[in-house]
């Protein structure tokens, strides 16, 4: 039988870290340190080690996604699968752009740990573990890019992380989980029915996400546009309404031909224009905004930028986010 061949991409993130409460922890563990705790896989499965850099999630950029896309192309033909030890601040955004800018294929899977090395209840050595099994499963090539933590498989577009220090800090909310990896076996729910892939050569960073609150005004859109941004994405009210003063910075970023996405602050569910009083769905809509389905904030200002990347025209950005 041939060995099944995966690269380790480690990024940083707490799963690399130590330190103290005192000095505070940083990441210093490297690739071999992460596999140095792992049970044998026998002479099933062959792990190589690329070391991309050692980075707190709060300082990966849309560059570096790029460039970490880019590790995962030139690869491609040479393994199997692939694993990525993240931070799981922004652990999230990767796996979506990632999804977004990869063709389907070899398996790619995200993982994290909440835990440094020197706290009781590790969880990062089960987790690299647990993605190397699912990155090496045959069914996995449906589900193209994954983000696997605490033996649970999620989709990129809805996972998102839900606590800032407990173990089970990602959920998908209502849409839930992909599969499992259980003891003996990978075990998918579902399967995915609809994937994008955008292949680009370079990233446009400059789309900016504002988040609204009652009372809100238009000064950060207004701010935004003398800047010359690239895109907007505006994290609304409910179904994708706005305050009214929010509007006139929505009126002057439109007429200076910059895309304004409109996502929801609500946790779950789609934005759609069904209200008609002044700053509801119905008038953004006319206006010329554009809805992003159930996208979060983070997740479709990571797809704005793929598009406008790969020269996506403002009149055309609609039509990408109809099956969001």
């Amino acid at each position: 039988m041939n060995k099944k061949r995966i690269l380790l991409i480690t990024t940083g993130g707490t799963i690399a870290m130590d330190g103290d409460t005192k000095t505070g922890y940083k990441p210093i563990l490297v690739g071999k340190d992460l596999l140095s705790s792992l049970p044998p896989f026998k002479d099933k499965i062959k792990v190589d080690i690329n070391e991309y850099g050692n980075y707190p999630s709060p300082h990966i950029t849309l560059k570096n996604m790029l460039e970490i896309r880019n590790i995962i192309i030139e690869n491609s033909k040479n393994y199997d699968g692939f694993v990525i030890t993240h931070g799981t601040d922004t652990l999230e955004e990767t796996a979506y752009f990632l999804d977004l800018t990869l063709p389907k294929g070899k398996p790619v899977v995200l993982t994290a740990a909440m835990r440094s090395i020197n706290e009781l209840g590790l969880d990062g050595p089960r987790n690299i573990y647990t993605s190397i099994r699912v990155a090496t499963d045959l069914k996995s090539k449906e589900h193209k890019v994954m983000v696997v933590l605490n033996d649970e498989i999620f989709d990129t577009k809805t996972v998102t992380k839900i606590d800032t220090s407990n173990i089970s800090s990602f959920s998908s909310l209502y849409m839930g989980i992909l599969g499992i990896a259980d003891e003996d076996k990978i075990i998918f729910y579902r399967s995915r029915y609809f994937h994008e892939y955008y292949d680009i050569s370079n990233i446009i960073e400059d789309v900016y996400l504002i988040k609204l609150y009652a009372g809100a005004d238009s000064y950060l859109i207004e701010k935004s546009v003398e800047r010359g941004v690239s895109g907007i994405v505006v994290e609304a009210l409910g179904r994708g309404n706005v305050p009214p003063k929010v509007i006139p910075g929505i009126q002057k970023a439109i007429a200076n031909k910059i895309p304004v996405l409109i996502v929801s602050r609500a946790y779950q569910g789609r934005v759609l224009d069904v209200y008609g009083y002044e700053g509801g769905g119905k008038q953004l809509k006319k206006m010329g905004c554009i809805f992003g389905g159930s996208l979060s904030g983070q997740k479709a200002r990571i797809k704005l930028s793929v598009l406008l990347s790969k020269g996506t025209k403002s009149n055309s950005l609609e039509k990408y986010f109809k099956n969001d």
